[in-house]
């Protein structure tokens, strides 16, 4: 017979396994154990030294979770996601969270892209656009994984000619790197041995809040950038670049997300059903300086955002509706979160050639390299 103290013991012993299980974030990596389409996925956790903590799933190479710590000390989960990778797949939740998108981010005019004198439509899936590659896009499909070490993971990906109509076998890599500095530095790299379009970016709806209960419309924002990308009514870029200026589109200043956000009668704005812009970033290519900031005046997390690329997607989750039911519970209401999707511009396929935009094109024998940073810290 087992003595009460042994029961105890055992009892403690057995709790802390448990409690061993789970991540930081809280979330259980068995509750990531599955197959979609013959293959299998899987939860990683990367780690640095400050205890911050990554979980990243190789369904659609996504962040599920991003813990850092606040002004006081306290880690918080900043990003939107599910508990389970069942909860990402298509069948049960359309979603982009955290998602590597490809081929193409953002929308593409009517579907339709054109190389080398051959018209190509691919499917729609936004608007009579195709939006993020189409309906079968990268954020649902299983990523090779390979984790190096405590803090850097190798997703690979191959996407076989015709893949939603895109020409070309493509071989992609997602690299995520925790840093020391409470950065993640994700590098892209893709090849093709046909001519095709490529245009990848992280899809993560931030929240520094660290409560999804509390919308992003508190958070203060900055953006690079003097001028913007307009959309008609159908969210579809115009080809027109404009000044923001004088107008509820200008972050040139740090200004409170929600300050204008709902200033429909400026018609980008009523186009967006807030902000679902791109923005032409100054210092486009030049990943040495800060694209984007967003604070939280609550927890005192910043977050700056670095890129090589011309672009940056501000989304502020104009179309969460309450329908959603996220990690613990939490009921995912309209401006949740928000996106800083670095990127080329959107339709740059049918506007690169005509007005000039930097080309999305990728060619036999060339690399594709796309650089973003995601970098961390606390402001008192």
């Amino acid at each position: 017979m087992i003595g009460a103290g042994a029961m105890l013991a055992l009892a403690a012993c057995n709790s802390t396994k448990e409690e061993a299980k789970t991540t930081l974030s809280g979330l259980d990596p068995q509750n990531f154990v599955s197959e979609y389409e013959g293959k299998p996925t899987a939860l990683y956790t990367l780690k640095n030294a400050n205890g911050m903590e990554v979980c990243v799933t190789n369904f659609g190479g996504r962040i599920v979770s991003i813990m850092v710590p606040d002004r006081n000390g306290d880690f918080k989960d900043v990003v939107l996601g599910f508990d389970s990778v069942q909860a990402y797949f298509p069948q049960n939740n359309l979603s982009d969270f955290g998602a590597s998108i490809g081929r193409y981010a953002n929308r593409i005019n009517q579907g339709q892209i054109t190389i080398e004198g051959e018209t190509i439509q691919l499917p729609k899936n936004n608007f009579g656009h195709c939006l993020h590659g189409g309906p079968s896009g990268w954020q649902y499909k299983v990523y090779e994984a390979n984790q190096l070490n405590d803090s850097t993971i190798v997703l690979t990906l191959d996407s076989p000619d015709g893949d939603n109509n895109f020409p070309g076998n493509v071989k992609a890599e997602v690299t995520y790197t925790l840093l020391s500095d409470n950065a993640i530095d994700i590098a892209y790299k893709a090849t093709t041995d046909k001519p095709t379009y490529i245009n990848m970016t992280n899809h993560s709806y931030f929240n520094l809040n660290g409560n999804p209960n509390e919308p992003i419309t508190n958070n203060i924002l900055t953006v690079n950038a003097a001028r913007y990308t307009p959309v008609d009514s159908t969210y579809m870029t115009t080809g027109e670049i404009l000044e923001v200026k004088d107008t509820p589109m200008d972050f040139t200043a740090a200004k409170v997300v929600g300050e204008d956000i709902d200033k429909f009668e400026f018609a980008q704005l009523k186009n967006g059903n807030g902000y679902d812009h791109n923005w032409v970033l100054d210092a486009a290519g030049d990943d040495s300086q800060v694209a984007a900031t967003l604070l939280s005046p609550t927890t005192g997390i910043q977050l700056d955002v670095y890129t090589n690329e011309p672009g940056i997607q501000v989304y502020s989750g104009n179309f969460l509706d309450g329908t959603v039911t996220g990690k613990h519970g939490i009921v995912y209401n309209q401006r949740t979160g928000i996106c800083l999707e670095t990127q080329k511009y959107p339709d740059s396929p049918n506007k690169a050639e005509k007005y000039g935009w930097p080309s999305a094109l990728l060619n036999p024998g060339d690399t594709y390299n796309s650089h973003c940073v995601f970098k961390f810290s606390t402001v008192k």
